[in-house]
């Protein structure tokens, strides 16, 4: 461990945080988290993508560690393609869960993400799915329930993502954790899940602990994970709950703003 890094751990959050908007990691951020790791820092993806959507990234950046994915429900060994840990949503919970929001905001659009390493991702009538990732369409809303979930994603036609996750936290917060994650998405997890329970499970498995760790990310949804880190580094095109609870605001994803924090500690 080089006396030059103060962290044996760097967690970053993929979309708004690792990743600029073409889906692409700049050199420079390569080359500064390359150079963190030489200094015997270890570097773990957290990302609210479950593993399929994830994989190929972690693949194209030659990225053979643990990953966080599926907003902490998933702990992943990309080395070997393997999942470690699991956790799936209480579907009876979980339809609770959207009767009670429905009720209180109307009809809603709706997405699953099915458990597993080749878990599909459901899509149902009028879901907007952000990117170009892939997904299964589904017309009958009991499809949904045929296999274990990881999340849910719901989508309002008037409510801001904001507006939508006030209200589902009001009418089903003791049901599911509902978290916002990006533009058009937000979630109903497994009651208590965040991306500080999936984090602090995989630091564990490499005897690293919260006080090691400075964590980066952009969305309400990584507030758990500040919360549990020595350190919070927010993008500056972060929500601005997430910059509220910041320790640091560094430049954008667009430019390369993990890199500015961790060539600065690396001296």
């Amino acid at each position: 461990m080089s006396a030059g890094f103060p962290y044996r751990l760097i967690a970053t959050d993929l979309d708004g945080t690792l990743l600029r908007s073409d889906e692409s990691i700049s050199q420079r951020t390569r080359e500064a988290l390359a150079a963190a790791t030489a200094a015997g820092a270890a570097h773990i993806v957290v990302t609210g993508r479950a593993v399929p959507w994830t994989r190929h990234i972690l693949d194209d950046l030659g990225y053979d560690g643990l990953a966080v994915c599926g907003q902490g429900a998933q702990v992943y060994d990309a080395g070997a393609h393997r999942l470690l840990t699991s956790v799936t949503l209480d579907r009876q919970l979980a339809g609770v869960a959207l009767a009670k929001i429905e009720a209180e905001v109307g009809p809603l659009y709706l997405a699953a993400s099915r458990d597993g390493l080749e878990g599909e991702v459901l899509v149902g009538p009028g879901y907007a799915v952000t990117g170009r990732l892939p997904a299964t369409p589904f017309t009958d809303a009991s499809d949904l329930w045929t296999a274990p979930l990881n999340k849910i994603y719901i989508q309002h036609p008037e409510l801001s993502d904001d507006e939508l996750a006030a209200a589902a936290r009001r009418a089903a917060g003791g049901f599911v954790t509902v978290a916002m994650a990006g533009e058009g998405i937000v979630e109903l997890l497994p009651l208590g899940l965040s991306k500080a329970t999936g984090l602090s499970l995989a630091a564990r498995r490499l005897g690293l602990k919260a006080a090691d760790t400075i964590a980066f990310g952009d969305m309400p949804n990584d507030i758990p994970m500040f919360a549990w880190a020595a350190r919070g580094v927010a993008m500056a095109n972060a929500h601005e709950e997430l910059r509220a609870v910041a320790d640091e605001v560094t430049a954008s994803h667009e430019e390369d703003g993990i890199a500015l924090v961790l060539e600065r500690l690396l001296g």
